[in-house]
């Protein structure tokens, strides 16, 4: 494969976002010092507003495999990506109008604090466990996949590339905290756009206009976008992107620890809602630039499609080999879509360091030492963020030895992950056949013979009748997959176990759905409540009393929750969805 090496200003602009980033950090860490409270450095003090809490969160969860993969997604499967903005637009009115009023007024910080609260120590205990290794993981493989990428093409330092990644994430998350984040993230996300916006730009000047992208997009089917087939294995359909993809990304803006503390960090719940949002409208924008990114790439190797001639050996490389190509002989260009890339990597890491160290000092640390002071807590929580950003760049280096990248609750978190690694694995092993992902057809007729290579198709002996029906389902299913699991198996549980009646449960802990869809009448509210008292005056109730987190001493010993909680919803106004006292005293005794 040819390589083609950046040029001395290549590295410059890359080397400007690490360290700007890095200037960031320092700056709220001189800003901030004499706010020493773990509060004000986890959730900035509940103070932010919804203007760089909405980019930081565009941002994060648009990573470098975004902005490497969906152009290469849409280059090879075409712009039936577009679809994904249904399932965003699902998300975000579901997490701001159901998922986040809950969360935001019961003043916790830990999202898996919820589940001690809803049921009790041991289903939050291991959700947060399973969270600290699923985002590790995860984590390692965001920071290694498109440093690989970029390394195989351009021949950027791979190993450089990723420690320099850790470091600078490291350090601006340790120094700065949760402001120091959300600003190089709002920072980042500009970075992205810039870089996206010069890739089409001289993208389109290379293929004509967009007159003549839409023409070749269209000869080669790429803007044959909704497809009603219900068939569940097809990779790409209208019902697999709107219903799969909104249960994928619900359990990653939903109930994800690194959204919900970025939102519970503004100044009131409105400013909550209006970063969702705001965010959704970055989201469109992002997607909406990765596919006409992929169909200029699509109309620029039309005739020679570079991975099926072999002169890249994977689809992830695509996107990299397109920019080296069209920015040839503009020095400085290719290092500023590096630096794009690299910016989704960088507020990803960031988010997830910062969230880690949340769930770790919440969860954990503050159960098991009650009576930590402010300065030792702030500074425990600086260590976990150092801790946590050298296990995933050491994850990292690990992905690298891996291969291809790839009671009741309690019963029901467990049924979920089963089925869903089931199903995940079971995928990984035995890939769905093109008759159900359907790729389009690539053209190699005017490469250069001399660089054609025939890839080697690995062969299986033979497939079990599961490989082509139950490890075929489309991979936007694995989440529906594990949560209707999870649902499925804790009701059944509970009913068997006995379950609990609807009046004894806090209405502060529920948020009907009912509610959107039946707002014109009172009965059939009520009706689908199931006797969950969810009238104003009770509400009211719980949160005047302090009550709501659990009324009386007795239970708030047996559930081992804090006083600290009680505090903080006293302090909510509901009128004004604002907690009145944003510095607030700490109570930390059971």
């Amino acid at each position: 494969m040819e390589v083609k090496n950046f040029a001395v200003w290549d590295y410059v602009v890359f080397a400007a976002l690490f360290v700007i980033s890095s200037g960031i950090g320092v700056f709220f860490a001189i800003k901030e010092r004499k706010k020493a409270t773990s509060r004000e450095f986890l959730v900035g003090g509940r103070q932010m507003s919804f203007g760089p809490v909405a980019l930081s969160l565009t941002a994060s969860f648009m990573s470098a495999v975004t902005v490497l993969g969906t152009p290469a997604e849409v280059y090879r499967f075409g712009a039936s990506f577009f679809l994904f903005s249904i399932s965003y637009t699902f998300v975000i009115i579901c997490t701001s109008e159901l998922f986040l009023p809950v969360f935001y007024r019961s003043g916790i910080t830990s999202t898996y604090e919820y589940l001690q609260l809803r049921f009790n120590k041991p289903v939050r205990y291991a959700a947060t466990v399973i969270y600290i290794v699923q985002t590790i993981l995860y984590t390692g493989v965001v920071v290694y996949a498109p440093a690989l990428a970029l390394n195989q093409v351009t021949g950027f330092d791979l190993w450089g590339s990723v420690f320099a990644t850790g470091i600078v994430c490291t350090f601006y998350c340790t120094l700065g905290g949760l402001k120091a984040v959300v600003w190089t993230d709002a920072f980042q996300m500009v970075v992205m756009i810039v870089g996206f916006l010069t890739v089409l730009i001289q993208g389109s000047i290379h293929a004509g206009g967009f007159h003549n992208v839409f023409e070749d997009a269209r000869n080669g089917s790429r803007l044959h976008i909704v497809d009603f087939d219900t068939d569940p294995l097809r990779r790409h359909t209208f019902w697999t992107i709107s219903v799969g993809g909104t249960f994928t990304w619900l359990g990653i803006y939903g109930v994800n620890q690194s959204t919900i503390q970025r939102c519970i960090s503004c100044k009131t719940e409105k400013h909550a809602k209006l970063a969702l949002y705001c965010n959704l409208l970055g989201l469109w924008v992002i997607l909406v630039c990765a596919i006409f990114s992929g169909l200029i790439m699509y109309s620029h190797f039309k005739d020679c499609d570079p991975w099926t001639s072999g002169i890249i050996s994977a689809p992830d490389q695509l996107m990299p080999y397109f920019v080296m190509e069209i920015f040839a002989t503009m020095p400085g260009l290719p290092g500023l879509f590096v630096a794009c890339a690299f910016s989704g990597t960088l507020s990803t890491v960031a988010a997830s360091i910062n969230a880690l160290a949340t769930v770790t000092f919440e969860d954990f640390v503050k159960t098991c030492f009650p009576h930590l002071s402010d300065k030792l807590s702030t500074w425990i929580s600086k260590g976990l963020c150092l801790l946590f950003g050298v296990m995933c760049t050491s994850m990292a280096v690990a992905a690298s030895l891996m291969g291809s990248v790839v009671q009741g609750a309690l019963g029901g978190l467990l049924t979920g992950i089963t089925l869903s690694f089931w199903v995940a694995i079971g995928a990984f092993i035995y890939p769905a056949p093109t008759s159900k992902t359907l790729p389009l057809p690539l053209s190699t007729d005017q490469c250069v013979q001399s660089n054609i290579s025939t890839p080697e198709l690995p062969q299986l002996s033979s497939r079990p009748i599961i490989a082509d029906t139950w490890y075929s389902l489309s991979y936007l299913y694995f989440s529906a997959v594990g949560c209707l699991g999870c649902m499925a198996a804790g009701i059944i549980i509970s009913f068997l176990t006995g379950h609990q009646q609807g009046k004894n449960i806090n209405p502060l802990l529920i948020r009907p759905v009912c509610n959107l869809f039946c707002f014109w009448s009172v009965k059939y509210k009520t009706l689908c409540w199931c006797g969950v008292q969810h009238d104003r005056e009770t509400e009211q109730d719980y949160l005047d009393t302090g009550s709501d987190l659990k009324g009386e001493a007795e239970s708030v010993v047996q559930n081992g929750l804090r006083q600290e909680s009680l505090t903080h919803i006293s302090d909510y106004d509901p009128k004004d969805k604002r907690y009145n006292n944003m510095v607030q005293e700490k109570i930390t005794h059971f």
